[in-house]
């Protein structure tokens, strides 16, 4: 009776250490990322632009498209650079952004933004604003990577 349990108990030992390995998340890394866009809206906005993703020594070009609602009034063109974090693959980046953000640029100034996508990539960005324009919306930007 003792043998039939304590190999019982190794199988389980076994099982629970295998199931615990095969659930470990796998590793995810940062990439670093340039947005290119302008924005401009009358109540309800839209932005447009292009970026760059650096991953694993390659680069990889993408499209910048997207609508806001809420309080846009103005245009302005906004570069922010800044890192793509929980990546496992450089198609990661792609898909939609959503944020809600205020801002305002009279002439230049400094703008900051966090987002998320499903896939759980968090973009972590900054840079200079340059136009006319005081935004309280809620944004949604799509992510796309161009085909090389």
């Amino acid at each position: 009776m003792r043998f039939q349990m304590a190999r019982c108990l190794t199988r389980l030992t076994i099982a629970t250490l295998l199931s615990a390995a095969l659930s470990l998340p796998a590793h995810a890394e940062t990439g670093k990322v340039r947005f290119k866009f302008f924005k401009a809206g009358w109540f309800i906005g839209a932005q447009a632009g292009s970026g760059i993703l650096s991953f694993r020594g390659e680069m990889y070009p993408f499209r910048i498209g997207g609508v806001s609602a809420g309080l846009t009034f103005g245009g302005s063109s906004t570069d922010l650079v800044g890192a793509a974090q929980n990546m496992h693959q450089a198609s990661d980046i792609e898909g939609i952004y959503t944020a809600l953000g205020a801002g305002l640029a009279v002439g230049a100034g400094r703008r900051a933004i966090q987002m998320r996508n499903a896939k759980g990539v968090v973009l972590t960005l900054e840079g200079e604003q340059l136009g006319l324009q005081f935004d309280f919306d809620l944004s949604g930007m799509s992510v796309s990577i161009q085909n090389q």
